[in-house]
């Protein structure tokens, strides 16, 4: 993404859940480059949030998805040490579910793997992220 934007980017992102495991992405551009996060990206003039989201499970992970309910809407506002706004994402992210593939990591991720919720921590994911993985699991368990 271009840093120093003149308006914000629409994104995406994908909570991936298999039984009591979430996956996750290193990410391998700024912003968040070198940090696990969920995979998702920007959406691209004329694609829905669906088909943008598909897309980018696609290429950084090689999985196909189930797109389920929309779980939290927020922004991610990045800015300089002088008050400048680096980054401005509005970001949308989806419970989903693995419908085919095999995992491998690909254009925009160093490495993607399946996390437990107690391992968490050690990849030292965000707290907006912890939070949304976990309104995931518990949307799931009331469905079950």
């Amino acid at each position: 993404m271009k840093e120093f934007p003149t308006r914000p980017v629409i994104g995406v992102g994908a909570v991936i859940l298999d039984g009591d495991r979430v996956l996750l992405v290193k990410r391998g551009h700024a912003p968040l480059k070198g940090e696990w996060s969920l995979p998702g990206g920007a959406v691209e003039l004329g694609e829905t949030l669906e088909d943008a989201l598909a897309r980018e499970v696609r290429e950084e992970t090689g999985l196909e998805v189930t797109i389920g309910a929309v779980l939290e809407v927020f922004d991610r506002i990045d800015r300089t040490s002088d008050g400048r706004i680096a980054y401005h994402f509005v970001i949308v992210d989806f419970a989903c579910a693995p419908a085919g593939g095999l995992l491998a990591h690909a254009s925009d991720a160093e490495d993607a793997r399946w996390v437990s919720v107690g391992e968490l921590g050690a990849y030292q994911v965000t707290e907006k992220a912890t939070a949304v993985i976990q309104k995931a699991f518990e949307l799931t368990r009331r469905s079950v």
